[in-house]
């Protein structure tokens, strides 16, 4: 009897260690999934932290890339706006200067030469060119006056242009005279000096300082003589 107590309470010991034992393995074995929890989340909160400071620093660093992309962009635009815009100023004060307000040709503005062609014979050329910074409007024919003549000299109106003759600063217009016409046989004087005034748009008397110019040797010229119109081509002003 006794000897099967003990072996009985030697079997319920053996099954209370082997239960402790159990029970020690399961609360290890928590800790480690306790611990195997928290590694994922102490991962998960330096996630953000992490993620923020590469958004911080992306950010910056972006914003240091982008910056001077930016600024040199800006400043290429700006180069272009501004030549564009320099440009148009200096266009515009070129034009501004260059394109003052249309003016009339005058003898102020103009300089005015005659010369001796040899075709058409007994025909004068007169060249205007305009010596200002505006343009200028050579208005109508020129308005002749031979040494003390009384009379203005003839103007030939079959010799109207299209046109009006504008003049850029440089540009030349032209008008011929013919200093003898028909009936032959006329009076001729000689010359030696000659007034050439310029017209207005409404063609009513002389406008501005007339130019006043010394006629080549030997000229003569006759009251039946005309000068054409101002033409913009030397051509066509020694057509009549």
């Amino acid at each position: 009897m006794r000897k099967h107590i003990r072996t009985t309470a030697l079997a319920a010991t053996a099954l209370l260690a082997a239960l402790s034992l159990t029970a020690c393995g399961g609360d290890e074995s928590g800790n480690d999934g306790k611990s195997g929890a928290a590694a994922p989340a102490a991962s998960s909160t330096a996630n953000p932290d992490t993620g923020k400071a590469a958004e911080d620093a992306k950010e910056t660093g972006g914003g240091k890339t982008d910056a001077p992309a930016q600024n040199v962009s800006t400043a290429s635009k700006g180069s272009t706006g501004g030549s564009g815009s320099g440009s148009g100023k200096s266009s515009s004060g070129a034009t501004g200067g260059g394109s003052k307000s249309p003016v009339t040709c005058t003898g102020s503005n103009t300089k005015v030469t005659v010369t001796k062609v040899s075709r058409p014979i007994n025909h004068l050329l007169l060249t205007a060119t305009n010596t200002g910074s505006a343009t200028c409007y050579a208005y109508h024919a020129p308005a002749l006056r031979f040494d003390d003549a009384q009379a203005a000299f003839p103007v030939l109106r079959d010799s109207i242009p299209q046109a009006v003759v504008t003049l850029e600063p440089g540009q030349s217009a032209y008008a011929s005279i013919g200093l003898s016409g028909e009936p032959d046989g006329q009076e001729l004087h000689k010359g030696t000096h000659l007034a050439v005034y310029f017209t207005g748009k409404a063609n009513q008397g002389s406008t501005g300082a007339p130019a006043e110019l010394t006629l080549p040797a030997g000229t003569s010229w006759g009251d039946n003589g005309f000068v054409t119109y101002w033409q913009s081509e030397m051509a066509d002003a020694l057509t009549y």
